[in-house]
């Protein structure tokens, strides 16, 4: 699938497995960009092509135990779910919940990070629960997800006039609360604490650095959502954002779909593979 990649992206795959030694990470966001967007988030799959070319990668990056490339998973989805839709490979490095949740996948499973709330953030979070429940009384298709950390919005199944009302109401929650409301395609998330997935990206950026004793990471980062768009900002030269599907974007790079992706991974691989990423 790896000649599905070529121009403009292909050249910039190529400068980020240069040979110079630089660690690289890929970094995937799940819903949209391994997985099609679907009405119940419980029924998301990566397509075959996607999960074939995440192994294939995870094989090539982890099965000598070295190498300078790393693989991680960047989501707004809970941690544990994340873990168990995405079935990372050994070594994988997991973030849920938009960056307030963190973990590494390991043999024995998913090791993660405790997530703790201070009593003020607990009972925060239960008010604005509280509050989504009750904008989504009467308006079909709207429901409210909880995550250990937020509550979330979900609208892809409500008519516009139920959706518009329930979004609404979402948002002044949260501006009376003090929070900030992130919109995503048909989801509104309200944290109790402030992340972004451009953040975590930094972070992790420094982690794989620092791990591989280099001074610097290249990153490869790919989203669909307004959410990824914080991903994208933080990406400078020698990174590689990529958009997936329509939309306006900061992104320079854009493939239509999760198998658009899949090709990307697949050359990666190959570059990784003919020597540049030993």
């Amino acid at each position: 699938m790896s000649d599905r990649v070529d121009g403009h992206l292909a050249t910039a795959l190529e400068e980020l497995v240069d040979d110079d030694g630089t660690p690289v990470l890929v970094a995937l966001d799940f819903d949209g960009v391994l997985a099609p967007l679907v009405d119940d988030p419980k029924a998301s799959r990566m397509t075959p092509a996607a999960r074939a070319a995440v192994d294939r990668l995870g094989a090539h990056v982890w099965g000598g135990g070295a190498g300078r490339a790393r693989l991680a998973f960047v989501s707004g989805r809970d941690l544990d779910d994340l873990a168990g839709r995405a079935a990372p490979p050994v070594g994988s490095y997991l973030v849920g919940s938009h960056g307030a949740q963190t973990g590494h996948a390991t043999v024995a499973g998913l090791e993660s990070v405790p997530l703790e709330l201070t009593p003020e953030q607990t009972a925060v979070l239960a008010e604005l629960t509280a509050a989504l429940d009750s904008a989504v009384v009467g308006r079909e298709g709207a429901w409210v997800q909880r995550k250990p950390s937020a509550a979330v919005l979900h609208t892809r199944q409500a008519g516009p006039a139920d959706s518009a009302a329930a979004i609404e109401a979402a948002a002044a929650a949260a501006a009376r609360l003090g929070l900030d409301a992130m919109h995503g395609k048909d989801v509104v998330e309200i944290a109790v604490l402030h992340t972004s997935k451009g953040e975590a990206l930094e972070r992790l950026r420094t982690v794989v650095a620092h791990d591989l004793g280099a001074p610097a990471a290249r990153v490869l980062y790919a989203g669909d959502d307004t959410t990824d768009e914080k991903a994208f900002a933080v990406l400078g030269a020698g990174d590689v954002a990529l958009k997936v599907g329509p939309g306006e974007t900061l992104a320079a790079h854009r493939v239509p779909d999760p198998d658009g992706v899949a090709a990307v991974l697949d050359r990666i691989t190959e570059l990784l593979a003919s020597g540049a990423g030993s």
